[in-house]
């Protein structure tokens, strides 16, 4: 048994629904209305993933910040 740990961003969009991504994994994404929700949801996505792409190992992209930038433009 091959054992995994992913980061997990998630966002709150528009329309108030939260947005969970996998960067390690393309197009590993999902949604929900709670935080709870979502990550339940992109847990069982994850796996999902992995099983489709049985031979495509995770790409281990190291985090190092999240940062909100304000520009203004005129």
């Amino acid at each position: 048994m091959k054992r995994h740990t992913f980061t997990v961003i998630v966002e709150k969009d528009e329309d108030g629904f939260y947005v969970a991504e996998v960067p390690d994994l393309k197009g590993c994404y999902t949604q929900g209305k709670t935080i709870d929700e979502v990550l339940g949801d992109i847990k069982e996505v994850i796996e999902m993933c992995l099983e489709a792409e049985k031979e495509i190992e995770p790409l281990n992209k190291e985090i190092v910040a999240v940062q909100k930038i304000e520009v203004v433009m005129e």
